[in-house]
């Protein structure tokens, strides 16, 4: 079984990258897996909304690249779950694909082109939190998530 996390753009400070580093440590104890950063787009300060589709698609592109497997996006309009129930799903997906691809878009979203291909569209929160930052916390649920289908104590 493959985990992939792609995400547009990377990590800038330390503190995300150390967070990220150990959990990506703890989530290859359960299976293979990999994290790939494509670039973002070169933004202006306050791009129109024809500018930002733009940008969307030539995003979508790279991001397309890299599917392998069931698609999960990471998008504020997609569906909540509890950690046990993200554990649940993560399982049910993998009984079927050996391998999941998540996407965590860039500064304006992800294209609609991406949306639509996703097996699942999925949101932590309707709040909106630093890329860096989310990235680290999508890394601890998708650990989370099989130290509870592996019955490890870590998740209480």
């Amino acid at each position: 079984m493959k985990i992939k996390v792609v995400a547009v753009g990377n990590l800038k400070d330390k503190f995300n990258q150390l967070g990220a580093e150990e959990y990506i440590k703890r989530i290859k104890r359960f299976c293979t897996f990999e994290m790939k950063e494509v670039s973002e787009e070169n933004l202006k300060k306050e791009p129109n909304a024809s500018e930002i589709l733009d940008i969307l698609k030539r995003e979508s592109v790279k991001l397309e690249k890299e599917i392998e497997g069931a698609l999960v996006v990471l998008d504020i309009g997609g569906e909540k779950f509890t950690s046990k129930n993200f554990s649940t799903k993560i399982d049910n997906i993998l009984m079927s694909n050996s391998t999941i691809t998540f996407i965590v878009g860039g500064s304006y979203g992800i294209d609609e082109k991406i949306k639509s291909m996703a097996r699942l569209r999925m949101s932590f929160s309707d709040m909106t939190f630093p890329h860096g930052l989310f990235r680290v916390m999508l890394l601890e649920q998708i650990y989370r998530g099989l130290a509870i289908k592996g019955n490890l104590p870590y998740h209480k």
